[in-house]
């Protein structure tokens, strides 16, 4: 191992609840109805994606304009929770764990397909743990593609079998395995049996574990 690559909405902080808050309230602008359950679906894809399968959800169909004017609507909720957002939000063991890391000389990226990645790490004062970091703005195809994951290994100067992922959204697994990575799943076997290991939480992860992958 010489690079470990993270998700951050579900791994490294909760924001994963403010997307379902936002999605929720454009949603019931539409007249759909929206749940938890709804929204596991929309874990690691797009904005435009996430919006066609609430849309299809209620049997809409829309042009690809009006489509960008509520997906900026909704990021626009999405980004005035975020502001508010301060680093105790932080999963615990996660700085913990990047440090460890860094000690053995393993290096520490982020691939998040979402657009407000760089915002989030500035609030939650995160920026300097990571050597690379690529975002929903950087890429043209998200996941499970594993466009992403295969740009923030080229950034980490690494093999694409010489990183690890942590990811907690089944279409990340799948990215990540795609991009010929060993991936840890942060949630349940159920959902996330594709990874080569799973946790429920980021603080059950250490260096050690990595390393034995």
């Amino acid at each position: 191992m010489i690079a470990c690559i993270f998700d951050l909405d579900g791994v490294i902080v909760d924001t994963a609840r403010y997307h379902f808050l936002a999605w929720q309230k454009l949603a019931k602008e539409l007249g759909i109805n929206f749940s938890e359950a709804d929204n596991e679906r929309l874990k690691g894809v797009s904005r435009i994606e996430s919006l066609n399968i609430i849309l299809s959800l209620g049997g809409i169909s829309l042009s690809y304009e009006e489509k960008e004017k509520l997906a900026t609507r909704k990021n626009q909720w999405f980004v005035d929770y975020i502001m508010a957002m301060k680093p105790d939000e932080i999963f615990a063991g996660a700085k913990a764990l990047f440090d460890d890391l860094h000690r053995h000389q393993i290096k520490v990226g982020l691939a998040s397909s979402s657009k407000n990645a760089r915002t989030v790490l500035a609030k939650l004062e995160l920026e300097k743990y990571f050597d690379a970091i690529v975002d929903g703005t950087m890429i043209e195809n998200s996941k499970p593609d594993p466009e992403i994951f295969l740009k923030a290994a080229k950034l980490l100067q690494a093999n694409p079998d010489d990183c690890i992922v942590v990811e907690d959204a089944e279409a990340g697994v799948e990215s990540a395995l795609r991009a010929g990575m060993r991936c840890v799943g942060i949630g349940s076997t159920e959902q996330l049996g594709k990874a080569n290991h799973v946790v429920d939480h980021i603080k059950k992860i250490s260096y050690e574990l990595l390393k034995n992958l």
